[in-house]
């Protein structure tokens, strides 16, 4: 086992899954410290930082890799395992865009109606506290959020040489943006290039569920992950695993579209798991499933489809109990690190 610390420099950064090097490689089973930048690069810093101002398309949304884990191809799986997500700033920033996010106009959505301001929220962090605290624009309301800490962006290379850029959410991975995404929870991608070629980004301090206006509480991390390659084992759309659940998501547009694959992986995965019969499985996911929205406002939806593990009848582990190996061997690191 290695521990591998990476941290970019402006113009190493990522805007793409597909279509570049590799920064590093990595063996399945090591541990690495990863260093990611806002979605804004680090950009906007304050009111007067208009996004349109000092952004500009399409390098936004940046992300940190890709790493090329060796020994990964195509028809296998490759386990992520977020051991721990830690802003790298005492503050994050939000926002609202002329003709995005969830209740505006948009080019897939035309009305007549005036587009939104664009505007800069600035949130204070505190993460002895464990709060974010949000400050109204145009009034002194004031209140302390539970600090949340998630990854908005990981995923691996396209298929058939794809490169698609990092705002788009799709089976590769991307910009999930699901809060599901937090330490603890183990994400499986399905490998479809030789080396697979890892990349993540886009923290959040936290994020409400769907992403209404199209921007969280968005901050640069410290991550630590660690990598496995699951041999011969594919997987179609992403699926995340914790200790209290399994999840299936799906991507697409229109939402239903997304609601439907999340839940046919979910029910899939459950027959797998449990050896329930199809619709034995439908049925209690229908009853005791949640379906946590990502995002609303990507250019494909995001939508999760979960069950709690302690209703499935004796389920066997999930990729060869993946998640509970990463789990323990990130957590035997944190301590020695402690020492």
């Amino acid at each position: 086992m290695d521990m591998f610390t990476y941290r970019p420099t402006r113009d190493e950064l990522a805007y793409t899954f597909g279509g570049r090097m590799p920064v590093a490689h990595v063996r399945s089973g090591d541990i690495l410290e990863v260093h990611t930048e806002d979605c804004f690069g680090g950009l906007v810093r304050g009111p007067a930082d208009l996004p349109s101002q000092v952004c500009q398309m399409p390098y936004l949304n940046p992300v940190s890799g890709p790493f090329f884990v060796e020994d990964a191809e195509p028809g296998d799986t490759l386990a992520v395992h977020l051991a721990s997500i830690v802003p790298s700033r005492n503050w994050g920033v939000s926002a609202t865009f002329p003709y995005f996010g969830a209740l505006t106009s948009t080019s897939h959505t035309a009305t007549l109606q005036s587009p939104l301001d664009e505007r800069v929220w600035v949130y204070e962090i505190d993460r002895q506290a464990g709060v974010v605290r949000y400050r109204a624009t145009a009034s002194d309301h004031c209140v302390d959020l539970p600090l949340d800490p998630m990854i908005g962006t990981i995923g691996v290379a396209p298929a058939a040489m794809e490169s698609r850029s990092t705002i788009v959410p799709d089976i590769h991975g991307g910009n999930l943006d699901t809060p599901e995404l937090r330490a603890g929870t183990t994400l499986y991608l399905g490998v479809n290039v030789h080396g697979a070629m890892l990349a993540l980004g886009d923290g959040h301090a936290r994020q409400g569920h769907g992403e209404a206006c199209g921007v969280a509480v968005e901050i640069a991390t410290v991550t630590s992950l660690a990598v496995e390659v699951i041999k011969g084992v594919d997987t179609v759309w992403p699926r995340l695993e914790t200790d209290a659940a399994i999840m299936s998501v799906g991507c697409a547009r229109p939402l239903e579209d997304a609601y439907r694959m999340a839940h046919q992986d979910l029910t899939a995965w459950t027959v797998d798991l449990c050896g329930l019969e199809v619709l034995d499985a439908y049925q209690l996911i229908s009853q005791a499933g949640r379906a946590p929205i990502g995002n609303v406002c990507d250019p494909n939806y995001t939508v999760l489809a979960a069950i709690d593990k302690a209703l499935l009848p004796q389920p066997q582990p999930a990729y060869r109990d993946a998640h509970a190996r990463l789990r323990d061997l990130t957590g035997r690191e944190q301590r020695e690190q402690r020492r």
